[in-house]
């Protein structure tokens, strides 16, 4: 059963919409300990000073910024805490925007905000406002001492918050050396781009995310399952990486006739999710 992480009020204006706060995902990243492995014991850490080689106890560590090679800052939590951003339990909406405005490399974690007690009239209320004036709120909210950027939308009856980086915090394109480097050299041809547009068309369709699985991790899962019950693992050598680029006309036709003729497991899945993708259009026609 989720537990709510946070909870507070969505400010609206003069409203107030007391609100509680859930993590819209759920991570499923296959974890693993450090094992000893003569011993078969979990390995503990230790703060350790690498001038003397003696342990560090918890409360003789201090924060210390870097500001040139093994030249730090120390500052203390009372000076961080003065600087820290006012608690103050409100999700502030500042502006409306357009959603198609906000690139999607903006995005950081998403969340659910559920009405608290006595509030679902007005969480409805904002939320079928949003729904058809179609709309994305951008607001500010401070969630552990940090302040986050927030863009709440309406998503299947609820109002979700996903947190957002700032613009300095996004890389962009033009400091990548590389990236620059094929935007001011690599030409393409009319053709190419024809037959990669036509490419992009074969392979195109509705996104029905219950036909994708985290393959790898049902592998990882499935080998421990195996190695717990007894099972001796056999490794086989991976075969080696192909370095040669190919001839970029002979691999794009050769992908347009393979993409004619899907394979058996992509076109299973489809036909296996066919009954939700007419629910989730039925769903963004209900939106729109």
């Amino acid at each position: 059963m989720p537990r709510a992480i946070w909870s507070g009020a969505i400010s609206f204006g003069l409203v107030n919409i007391p609100v509680k706060l859930y993590s819209a995902v759920s991570r499923k990243t296959v974890r693993f300990h450090q094992i000893d492995a003569e011993s078969g014991q979990r390995i503990r850490q230790q703060r350790v000073n690498p001038a003397s080689g003696d342990e560090v106890p918890y409360e003789q560590i201090v924060k210390g910024y870097e500001i040139s090679p093994d030249k730090y800052v120390t500052i203390t939590p009372e000076e961080l805490e003065a600087l820290e951003p006012q608690k103050t339990r409100t999700i502030d909406i500042e502006e409306f925007v357009d959603l198609e405005q906000i690139d999607p490399i903006y995005y950081d974690h998403p969340y659910y905000l559920v009405p608290d007690k006595g509030a679902g009239k007005a969480y409805k209320l904002l939320l079928e406002a949003m729904e058809q004036a179609d709309k994305v709120a951008i607001a500010r909210v401070v969630i552990r001492s940090k302040e986050n950027l927030v863009a709440l939308r309406s998503y299947d009856g609820a109002i979700t918050m996903e947190t957002m980086l700032f613009p300095d915090e996004v890389v962009q394109p033009d400091s990548i050396e590389e990236l620059t480097a094929v935007d001011g050299d690599v030409k393409t041809t009319k053709r190419e781009l024809d037959m990669a547009k036509q490419l992009i068309e074969s392979l195109s369709s509705d996104f029905d995310p219950s036909g994708y699985r985290d393959e790898y991790r049902e592998r990882v899962l499935d080998m421990i399952e195996r190695k717990a019950a007894g099972e001796t693992i056999t490794v086989e050598a991976p075969e080696p990486e192909r370095k040669e680029v190919p001839d970029l006309m002979a691999a794009l036709e050769a992908s347009i006739s393979a993409s004619k003729s899907p394979p058996k497991k992509k076109a299973a899945s489809r036909s296996n999710g066919s009954g939700s993708k007419k629910s989730t259009k039925k769903k963004t026609a209900a939106k729109k």
